[in-house]
């Protein structure tokens, strides 16, 4: 890496749960772990001095690490040095952000940039005093939480109060999605002090891989990615595969096979494939390397997205990546992403939609398969590389700091 630029601004980032050194599928390990480590590396790149602050939570992690890519990963003690459940995570706070304002109280950030709501609170009680302006990305918010899962949120019961204190005393907020920003103004926060920068993807990574798609008398492939969680809907897919003969469904997410008998979720989806007769259909693949991911896209007819709800997103951005053609429920970021029509098909999120028969519809018809597709590829590269993630985001910084919008050539 050449060194001939000099640095255009430190850069903290606060990432109390989502490290970008852990490994993905865990229960608090998803988009954001990736979303903070490929921000850190692209700013990086672009001549900023970039310091992740994590929790600790293992004692073998050393204090400070530096990755590959070039920014450093801080692991903040707060609290046992062992894995905690987000939602269990919050009286552990206020010690974070002691650890923050001793950090910076010698040689504070220019910036600062925060992930999750107790990142917020844990960095604006480290930047209080210093004159530092705190720059606040929520990642989800705890009000659609409320509002889909209800006596099932394990959200602390303050969290959406301080949400809105952190929304009001950062310096400003960045969005993932439009629908994210009717979220914050119904909170009571300005939109003047919101701005819109999406997650991204990796589009060298995340490519059309040749070979991967399987011959015309193969069963046709449908593709679910994410979390085992009830909220991503997997269970709505089980059920559309019941009317798509000729079909078969794969599952990825959630702990490496081996382990997914012990999976409370994987067990219900089981028993629901059984009920459904599709048994023989759907495949739990467990945990999906990144690595592997590409090609198991490629492989697939149609990738489903059909979460109940969603901040923002990343499976059908990844999808349409490489070259898959997506069908996906009108929620959150997914509204922005897939463009109904034209490079995937956006369906209600309840249960009422006929689901298969959507199905059975878009794969009759490869042609406009093919062509969402290739419409989705050319969407991404014109709007979700993490190079143009990373320039929406240093003009959030620009707007309320000394970091400029645009620095440095790439190095």
């Amino acid at each position: 890496m050449s060194t001939s630029h000099p640095t255009a601004g430190r850069v903290a980032m606060v990432s109390e749960h989502a490290s970008p050194l852990a490994a993905l599928g865990g229960p608090d390990a998803g988009g954001q772990n990736v979303y903070v480590a490929q921000l850190a590396g692209r700013l990086v790149r672009r001549g900023h001095e970039v310091t992740v602050y994590t929790r600790r939570d293992d004692p073998r992690l050393p204090e400070r690490v530096t990755t590959p890519e070039g920014f450093q990963v801080v692991h903040v003690p707060a609290g046992p040095a062992a894995p905690i459940p987000k939602d269990e995570l919050p009286p552990y706070m206020p010690e974070f952000g002691d650890f923050l304002a001793r950090q910076w109280a010698t040689r504070p950030p220019d910036v600062v940039h925060a992930h999750f709501w107790m990142s917020g609170w844990a960095a604006l009680s480290g930047a209080y005093g210093l004159d530092v302006p705190v720059v606040q990305t929520f990642h989800a918010l705890g009000t659609v939480k409320r509002r889909y899962q209800g006596a099932a949120d394990t959200s602390p019961r303050d969290r959406v109060a301080i949400e809105t204190v952190i929304g009001r005393e950062c310096d400003r907020i960045i969005a993932t999605c439009e629908d994210e920003v009717a979220e914050l103004e119904a909170m009571g926060l300005s939109r003047d002090r919101i701005s819109v920068v999406p997650c991204g993807v990796d589009p060298e990574q995340f490519a059309p891989v040749a070979g991967a798609r399987r011959p015309a008398s193969a069963p046709r492939r449908l593709l679910a990615v994410g979390r085992l969680v009830p909220r991503k809907g997997f269970d709505r897919a089980i059920r559309a595969l019941a009317d798509v003969p000729d079909a078969e469904l794969l599952i990825a997410g959630g702990p490496e096979a081996a382990l997914l008998l012990a999976e409370p979720e994987a067990e219900r989806l089981r028993a629901l494939a059984e009920e459904c007769g599709v048994a023989d259909r759907m495949t739990l693949l467990g945990g999906v390397s990144r690595e592997r991911m590409p090609g198991l896209i490629s492989s697939a007819d149609l990738v489903l997205s059909l979460p109940r709800y969603e901040p923002f997103g990343i499976v059908p951005v990844e999808a349409m990546a490489c070259g898959a053609p997506v069908l996906a429920t009108a929620v959150g970021g997914q509204l922005d992403t897939v463009v109904d029509g034209v490079t995937g098909r956006l369906v209600p999120a309840d249960d009422d939609h006929d689901l298969g028969a959507t199905v059975r519809g878009l794969l009759a018809d490869p042609r406009l398969l093919a062509r969402y597709g290739a419409q989705g590829r050319r969407r991404v590269l014109a709007r979700y590389t993490w190079d143009r993630v990373a320039e929406g985001v240093m003009r959030a910084y620009s707007a309320v700091s000394s970091v400029p919008s645009l620095s440095g050539a790439l190095r």
